[in-house]
């Protein structure tokens, strides 16, 4: 499947000639070496404007990037577990205010760091239990091993939690370690990036009584026709990953990681919400299609459009932006003007960020530099698919909306 464009762009507020400008600008990211190659999606009013691709999925291979060629997509699988999360709250299976604990009763009792080193922390109880909606906006005070800022950061580190999970557990075994591991913050005072959505999955899974990939296989990725989308690329379309590169130290040339590009080779134990899923353009094309369109896509629906529109709100205590909340970790988003939803990130101000975008646009993006963006009020999504880790490597996705912003011309 494919994303071809399917109208001239001058008919949808588009100048085509600016819209020229993406391939030559990226085009030289792949000419001095610093991509291997990447994927562009341009669509307005549910109409593709700008569909590309440029340079090599497999440098080594010489195989060159395609239409179907497939992503990690890393974080960008957030909002697909969000949205499952969400559709079982529209059946009233728990409410946003629920502690998790209710499901994940490992949960009951999570302490929260105060002061120390990772070799002798101190840590308080907690005074709030870690709610639904926590999870959902990241203010739970889970983090990541791998943001490497902070006292917690190296006790996930310690426990086996880095960039994935220790070996030999899945999602429920995960989900009771990370318990046992400090907060950063009392939940709700504080937004960080983390394990927040990985939880999530596993609430997903005690909810509905399905397993993760059950779950968005049957009710998500099979309804959607995302034929692509999975935990892990079969044998049979192992040709069509994508290779994972990051940029080498001195040269800044992308230099290939096997190590860790190949976990998407073999079926995972533990089914990451947080990060696990492969794609294609054309499949989360579709993704953000149900999206734009409320929920619904050619007679499928998932969320009503008053679901959509409050997850795409900011949701951050107080209503404030996320540089408000002096975060640590990494994130895949700047932080002014920046508020935070139900899975997305949401433009409060764009002014701040001095990126040109809608007040109410949502997106994410992933560690391997892709993203996505929804512009409700634009009616313009974009996808970007590329495979450099870290994603803060190159401003990819600030420079993408300088030029299609700049080419929308009505």
């Amino acid at each position: 499947m494919s994303v071809a464009r399917s109208i001239d762009p001058d008919q949808i507020g588009f100048d085509p000639a600016r819209l020229a400008r993406i391939d030559e600008h990226f085009g030289r990211y792949v000419d001095d070496g610093r991509l291997a190659g990447w994927q562009i999606v341009v669509t307005r009013r549910g109409e593709v404007a700008h569909s590309s691709t440029y340079g090599l999925r497999d440098v080594e291979a010489g195989a060159p990037v395609e239409q179907d060629t497939i992503w990690r997509i890393y974080s960008m699988t957030k909002p697909i577990t969000s949205v499952a999360a969400m559709m079982l709250w529209e059946e009233g299976r728990f409410e946003l205010n629920d502690p998790i604990s209710r499901w994940l009763p490992e949960f009951a009792d999570v302490r929260v760091y105060d002061k120390g080193s990772a070799l002798k922390a101190y840590t308080v109880p907690a005074i709030e239990p870690i709610r639904i909606w926590h999870l959902l906006t990241h203010t739970s005070g889970l983090t990541y091993g791998f943001a490497q800022t902070s006292v917690v950061d190296a006790l996930y580190r310690a426990a086996g939690y880095d960039l994935g999970v220790p070996p030999g557990l899945d999602l429920a075994g995960a989900t009771v370690g990370m318990a046992k591991l400090p907060l950063m913050f009392q939940p709700g005072s504080g937004w960080n990036y983390g394990v927040s959505t990985d939880v999530l999955g596993r609430l997903v899974e005690v909810v509905s009584g399905q397993s993760l990939e059950d779950f968005f296989t049957e009710r998500i990725l099979t309804p959607l026709g995302m034929t692509d989308t999975r935990f892990w690329v079969d044998e049979p379309n192992v040709k069509r990953l994508a290779a994972l590169y990051t940029p080498h130290p001195a040269t800044g040339q992308a230099v290939r990681v096997d190590k860790i590009g190949a976990f998407a080779l073999t079926r995972p134990e533990c089914f990451s919400g947080g990060g696990g899923l492969v794609s294609t353009a054309a499949d989360y094309h579709r993704f953000t299609q149900l999206l734009l369109r409320g929920g619904e896509l050619d007679g499928v629906r998932l969320l009503a459009p008053r679901t959509v529109r409050y997850m795409t709100r900011n949701h951050l205590p107080g209503g404030g932006d996320l540089a408000s909340f002096e975060p640590e970790g990494f994130a895949e988003t700047v932080l002014d003007g920046i508020g935070f939803g139900l899975g997305f990130a949401v433009v409060e101000d764009p002014v701040p960020a001095r990126v040109p975008s809608s007040v109410g646009e949502y997106y994410w993006g992933g560690l391997a530099s892709t993203a996505f963006w929804v512009d409700p009020a634009e009616e313009v999504t974009a996808l970007l698919f590329t495979q450099l880790m870290p994603s803060s490597t190159y401003p990819l996705r600030s420079q993408l909306r300088q030029l299609v912003y700049s080419a929308l011309v009505d």
